[in-house]
């Protein structure tokens, strides 16, 4: 086709490629509709990702709220064993966090005796350390260790401001 392009004239050449883009403009103007059509439709299902998000935290703050779930110093106090992966760790806002410091391989708290810290990275350490008397925090800093899933903040917040529940569980 190259060598076909190369003997015709540029009026010639001028009116074929006039042709061509005629043709284009019905199948250039359908695809404007489409996008448009899809565009509708992805925002309509992001309102009701929104809608639905908003929802599931209000509902999980008004659980918190009635005592569904255990304060995290309630979680530890009351038992002997488990992972800390076994549970999502919500604030009492609703947002959710993971226990530590952001970048841990694992999630982990840190309690004191006043003098030293230790940290305890599953609920059987945590229920030996709180059994011996030592609290949750870092000595002079009581409260937990948290961060946001994929971000690098962080901040200490009070034991009976952080919720657990069980990962295999949907919010309410």
């Amino acid at each position: 086709m190259a060598d076909d392009l190369a003997s015709i004239d540029s009026a010639e050449l001028e009116r074929r490629i006039n042709e061509v883009r005629e043709r284009m403009r019905p199948l250039e103007q359908r695809l404007i509709a489409l996008r448009g059509d899809r565009d509708v439709l992805l925002t309509e299902r992001r309102r009701r990702d929104r809608l639905a998000h908003r929802e599931s935290r209000a509902d999980l703050k008004s659980a918190m709220r009635e005592g569904k779930f255990p304060t995290i110093a309630e979680l530890v106090a009351g038992s002997a064993a488990g992972s800390l992966d076994d549970y999502a760790f919500n604030l009492k806002t609703g947002g959710e966090v993971l226990l530590g410091y952001p970048g841990a391989r694992a999630q982990s708290l840190t309690f004191t005796d006043g003098v030293q810290a230790a940290q305890a990275a599953d609920l059987s350490a945590a229920a030996r350390l709180y059994e011996a008397g030592w609290e949750l925090g870092s000595p002079g800093r009581p409260g937990v260790r948290v961060h946001f899933p994929g971000t690098r903040q962080e901040r200490l917040v009070a034991a009976d401001e952080v919720f657990a529940r069980i990962r295999a569980a949907e919010p309410p």
